[in-house]
Formats: structure tokens, C-alpha cells, sequence
């Protein structure tokens, strides 16, 4: 399975901060936010990964990660001249897609949870259709929201609706059959000039070909796309990482315990970063060795 980060967007929601930051190289407590999704994907054992960003935030997200061999997978980059919707990543990526299922994540979605990798792996299996996660919150009128029938059987998905008829919100990850590059050239653009995602998971659901998954108690889904979110974030990660010790979307340890790199990589990869950051690595070469 190929998989894409999306980390376009002019991040309005987040001026004055982003006018001259992208907003997925903001920090997330102890590391730029584009971690998150990317450790995402490594856990669902996706190596072959393509970014989609602006024309001038592009050249930004290529210094920070390269082309992802140090971490024993590829990274590839393309653009996003404008924001005109999620689904056109898919557009954009054809060419990476082919014939291969993909993985889509937003570059400013966190997940965290104890059986996060087991979903993750599960719903990377996928050969056919599509799935996405489904995720209970207060305001589901900002997302695309699950509507279901009286079988709890879901029969909608309605894209930021006034009046939500449930508090299932659609996470940022979805994972799709290579038929999804087909299915959004064929999508209409919305009222706001975009190529909605909603619209393109709505034709899975018509076609009885996709699945939700429920992320109950025990999983934490954010959206760091505003002011708020993006502070209550950091003070999940910081209480998670304080509390726990381990850290959350270290790229570098994911891809160590993921076989990516071996210990010897990781070391070198450590003694790079001269901060807690890098202790924290240099202490897991120390104790496995």
C-alpha cells in the first residue's frame, strides 16, 4: 500500500502564526506536526510515501525529512498550487498510485491509542473498496458526520452539517483501492470550489464497499488546525510523554521497531539531535544494546 500526506492549505485558521511558517512544521510539543501522521503510516508498515504541500512550503518539508532513506523508507514530493480540496491529492498522486491500494492522511491529524497499530494494520490489508475511521465528538459539525440507520448500520456521510444527526465524526486517514484516483476526476467540486472528500467515501458507501471503523474509549483522535487544538495537542503529547516516559510520533523510533533501520542507524541518527530529543533515542540504543 502506497501512502500520502497532505500538508497543503494556506492554514488561515492558524494567522498570523502560519504566514510565514507551514503549518505541518509547527511544533507539536517536542516535534514538528508533521511527525504524527508520518509515524501513522509507518506503523501501518506504508514505506512508500508521497507529500503534498504548497509550491513554497515543498522545499520546507523536503529540508526537514529528505528522501526518507534515513529512515529506511522513500519519501517523494509534489504540489498542491492551491487548496482545492482533499480528494485531489489523489488526482495529484496518480502517477504514485497506479495500480496500488493508498493510504490518505491529513498532515494535521494525531492519533493515538493502545491498538492503534493493530487498526492501522488491519485497515492497510485492505484490497478492495474503502475504509475509514469514525471518531465521537461534541462538535461534529465542523467534519463530515456518520448518519446511521436504526441497525446502527451507517447509510450517510454528511459533510459539516447544521444540524449533525450524530456525533461520529470521519477521521483524517482513509485508506482506498487504486480505484479512488478514478472516482475523484469524477467528482463535482463543492460549493466552495473543492473536491470534497466526504463526496468521494459517499460513492464507496453507495457502492456498499466501505467499511468504518468505530475508534471508542481508549483512543484520542486531534485536529490541530486551530489555536485551541493546537495548544491542547502539545499538553496531551507533554502529559502522555511525561507520564508514560515513551514518546509519540518519533519517526526515528518507530522506524527502529518497525525493522526500517537497525540499532546502529538509530544511534547515528541520535547523536544528530542534541537535545532531549536525541537522549531519549540515545537511551533506547542503550538499552536494547
Amino acid at each position: 500500500m502506497k501512502g500520502i500526506i497532505l500538508a497543503g492549505g494556506k492554514a488561515t485558521r492558524l494567522y498570523p502564526i502560519t504566514k510565514g511558517v507551514c503549518k505541518q512544521l509547527l511544533p507539536v510539543y517536542d516535534k514538528p506536526m508533521i511527525y504524527y501522521p508520518l509515524s501513522v503510516l509507518l506503523l501501518a508498515s506504508i514505506k512508500d510515501i508521497l507529500i503534498i504541500s504548497t509550491p513554497k512550503d515543498v522545499p520546507r518539508i523536503q529540508d526537514l525529512l529528505g528522501d526518507g532513506s534515513d529512515l529506511g523508507i522513500k519519501l517523494s514530493y509534489a504540489v498542491q498550487e492551491e487548496p482545492r480540496g482533499i480528494a485531489e491529492s489523489l488526482i495529484i498522486g496518480e502517477k504514485f498510485i497506479g495500480s496500488q491500494p493508498v493510504c490518505l492522511i491529513l498532515g494535521d491529524n494525531i492519533f493515538y491509542g493502545h491498538n492503534i497499530t493493530q487498526a492501522l494494520k488491519e485497515a492497510s490489508g485492505l484490497k478492495k473498496g474503502g475504509m475509514v475511521f469514525g471518531y465521537y465528538v461534541r462538535d461534529p459539525h465542523r467534519y463530515g458526520v456518520l448518519r446511521f440507520d436504526k441497525g446502527h448500520k451507517v447509510v450517510s456521510i454528511d459533510e459539516k452539517p447544521r444540524r449533525p444527526r450524530s456525533n461520529w465524526a470521519v477521521t483524517g486517514i482513509y485508506f482506498y483501492d487504486h480505484h479512488a484516483v478514478s472516482i475523484a476526476k469524477k467528482l463535482k467540486p463543492s460549493r466552495r470550489g473543492e473536491l470534497e472528500i466526504t463526496s468521494l467515501n459517499s460513492v464507496y458507501l453507495k457502492r456498499g464497499q466501505l467499511r468504518v471503523k468505530l475508534l471508542g474509549r481508549g483512543y484520542a483522535w486531534l485536529d490541530t488546525g486551530t489555536y485551541d487544538s493546537l495548544v491542547d495537542s502539545s499538553v496531551f503529547i507533554k502529559t502522555i510523554e511525561e507520564r508514560q516516559g515513551l514518546k509519540v510520533g518519533c519517526i526515528e523510533e518507530v522506524a527502529y521497531r518497525m525493522g526500517y533501520i537497525s540499532l546502529k542507524q538509530l544511534g547515528k541518527l541520535a547523536e544528530k539531535i542534541p537535545t532531549t530529543y536525541g537522549d531519549y533515542l540515545k537511551g533506547i540504543v542503550r538499552d536494547e544494546k
